[in-house]
């Protein structure tokens, strides 16, 4: 297969990550979601997704600016209270509403606010989701990257390039099973590596979005 570079931005991906890029021309990427899963080079990126906010903000940066990919593979176990997985089935078939709230999401902070509403609908439009949430076994992954790295033709439109810069975020109205307090005031989400208020409604860090 040759790659056209002209499908793909500059520097792709575009957006830093917990992820590995094996080929770009592939027509399927693989999220993980909170799993951290041996790697299948056949995909055009594979890595984790924790975070429903800042994470499906990242994946939506890095598959826009790459029209070859058509699917993305969405397994792994969920991320517990954040729901990052169901976040992303409910942004790609609902979109959001005009705060920039995910509409479907059962997450704690499910707001996109760095990612544009003509970038998600470039999203909605170019990918089909393949929701296999729970899906670990490296063998059947294996065989769903296969059957979709090669299905259908490139996006018919150039890579679209969308900037994605860290703001605060309203912080979950109670704390998430697993919340660690580590000082007065101060929450970590464990499993998605966030540290927010419980007296102010912000986040006050963001250690690991995906």
């Amino acid at each position: 297969m040759v790659i056209n570079l002209e499908s793909i931005a500059p520097e792709w991906p575009v957006v830093k990550g917990d992820y590995v890029v094996g080929m770009p021309e592939s027509r399927i990427a693989v999220i993980t979601l909170a799993s951290t899963l041996e790697s299948y080079f056949d995909a055009a990126i594979w890595g984790t997704c924790k975070t429903e906010n800042l994470g499906a903000e990242k994946i939506i940066a890095n598959v826009i600016s790459n029209s070859n990919i058509r699917y993305i593979l969405i397994c792994g176990g969920e991320s517990r209270g954040h729901l990052a997985g169901q976040t992303l089935l409910a942004l790609h078939k609902n979109g959001i509403d005009e705060h920039g709230r995910i509409i479907g999401s059962d997450g704690a902070i499910p707001f996109i606010e760095n990612i544009s509403k003509d970038a998600i609908e470039r999203f909605q439009k170019q990918v089909q989701l393949i929701g296999h949430i729970g899906l670990i076994d490296p063998d059947k992954i294996k065989l769903i990257v296969d059957e979709y790295k090669d299905k259908d033709d490139v996006y018919a439109e150039e890579p679209m390039l969308v900037g994605t810069t860290k703001k605060k975020h309203a912080a979950p109205s109670k704390p998430i099973s697993g919340d660690l307090m580590i000082a007065d005031g101060l929450m970590m989400d464990v499993t998605a590596g966030i540290i927010y208020s419980t007296e102010v409604d912000t986040i006050v860090g963001a250690i690991e979005a995906i």
